[in-house]
């Protein structure tokens, strides 16, 4: 399906700012907000069926960890979870993307923080269900597992915008990097699985990839192993799949230009990984 398989196509009326809930056309926050100006800020994408975010805790706990990589005040998990709770309620959907966003708040023109405090932000768009597969696509560009924000999830999201930009441009869902040391790291908003010699394999976190909630997930259940591996993976994996919290476990049938033997339908691996992740994500929406 290309470029719109994980994509909101709404946001859905109310949204909570700041301590409550407001319409659409009235929320808003700040121009001076370090969110906006300088990207001083983290977020969290949690999947929503029919008025439940699944994996809450998991999602909140992530959340903070951000939070206190960046230097921000660690965020009131009490409240960010009922703010979730009233956007849900307020905007009944039957697949959402429920995205939370915590920022520096009202600062300077400059890298320097304000002392307004944090901003809090949720909102939900409706979002698509993804296809079984997708096409992905190689990036000359690299994720510094050395940096700052590796494994952080923050707004600086501007390296991900121009490489998926350059997915789309080529009939792709996603990109994925490999780090500054040449081996294979992550998605714009995904992790990603290979199956090499009938293994399932995963980079580890201290490649810089992010520690995704589906991944960690898909190692529990499923029994995936992480990996130190080379970019050039890519090209002998006998299957690839990569997870996120809208993919679930979405398999790849396309790497650049090299198609995948198994086709446009999931490998026995991947297929057995969605399988699984589908049956025990439904008895535990909260795992």
């Amino acid at each position: 399906m290309g470029q719109s398989d994980t994509v909101s196509t709404t946001t859905a009326g109310a949204i909570w700012v700041n301590g409550a809930l407001r319409e659409t056309d009235e929320a808003s926050v700040s121009v001076m907000d370090h969110g906006l100006t300088v990207g001083d800020g983290v977020f969290e994408t949690l999947k929503a069926t029919g008025g439940t975010a699944f994996a809450m805790d998991r999602h909140l706990r992530r959340l903070a960890r951000s939070a206190r990589g960046l230097g921000l005040p660690e965020p009131d998990r009490d409240e960010v979870r009922h703010a979730c709770e009233a956007v849900l309620a307020a905007n009944p959907l039957p697949h959402g993307r429920l995205r939370v966003t915590y920022t520096g708040g009202t600062s300077p023109l400059g890298s320097e923080r304000g002392t307004t405090g944090p901003t809090l932000v949720v909102a939900l768009g409706a979002a698509t269900v993804r296809p079984d597969t997708t096409a992905v696509v190689t990036v000359p560009w690299t994720r510094n597992e050395k940096g700052a924000l590796a494994g952080l999830k923050t707004t600086s999201y501007g390296e991900n915008v121009v490489a998926l930009a350059r997915a789309h441009q080529h009939g792709a869902s996603e990109a994925l990097f490999a780090n500054t040391q040449g081996r294979l790291c992550e998605g714009t908003g995904s992790n990603v699985f290979v199956v090499l010699g009938g293994k399932l394999l995963t980079p580890p976190l201290a490649s810089g990839c992010l520690a995704g909630i589906t991944r960690e997930l898909v190692i529990d259940w499923v029994g995936a192993e992480e990996a130190d591996l080379p970019f050039e993976a890519l090209g002998e994996a006998e299957e690839i799949f990569v997870t996120s919290s809208l993919r679930d476990v979405q398999g790849v049938h396309r790497v650049d230009d090299r198609e995948l033997a198994t086709g446009a339908r999931p490998g026995p691996v991947t297929a057995k990984a969605m399988r699984v992740f589908a049956e025990r994500s439904a008895e535990h929406p909260n795992p």
